[in-house]
């Protein structure tokens, strides 16, 4: 997360495990994954990627992007991960060994293919998408508006995200931003 880097990506090495814009498929099209790299780019972050099917699609459409062999070799060295697109392969990664490997295992899982127990027993700093608990979730009148039912917390450091959020936006704030922690509301 932003925490993890300090709030400042530039000249830091963050890794994308994911690139297409859904499993089993090599198809780019809107993928999230593309402005994700292109908003940490802006930023001076180095870009490493590995997706089991999108790479010849993705060399195609993503300049100054290092793409790896495989998850492990994407992981080398890296300050930060971040889980976008939810394939097989990926829910079955030796999180302990993917830690090792890093420079700063920093864990941005977007599709909560990991629970925060077991990332964080691996040794990452964790951040998933969650849900509005309690009081978020049912506002203190018992009714939701529609802003409280866009409000997701993440387990570890509750950053909320925004209603105007998408996906790619979250990681690269979780990335860019110094979070504070603080509980839900």
């Amino acid at each position: 997360s932003g925490r993890a880097l300090e709030g400042e990506v530039r000249g830091k090495r963050n890794t994308l495990l994911g690139l297409t814009f859904k499993p089993n498929t090599d198809d780019m099209r809107e993928a999230p994954s593309i402005s994700i790299i292109q908003a940490l780019q802006d930023e001076g972050a180095e870009i490493c990627a590995y997706d089991p099917e999108g790479m010849d699609q993705a060399r195609g459409l993503l300049e100054n992007v290092e793409f790896a062999d495989n998850p492990y070799d994407a992981a080398a060295d890296a300050d930060a991960l971040a889980l976008v697109t939810e394939w097989d392969e990926f829910r079955a990664l030796d999180l302990g060994r993917i830690a090792e490997r890093m420079a700063g295992p920093v864990l941005v899982d977007l599709r909560n293919i990991y629970s925060p127990e077991e990332a964080e027993r691996a040794g990452f700093a964790y951040s998933g998408v969650g849900v509005p608990s309690g009081a978020a979730a049912a506002g203190k009148s018992g009714t939701t508006s529609a802003l409280e039912k866009r409000t997701i917390y993440l387990p570890v450091f509750y950053t909320p995200l925004r209603a105007h959020d998408t996906p790619e936006q979250l990681v690269c704030r979780l990335l860019l931003e110094n979070t504070t922690p603080s509980p839900p509301p």
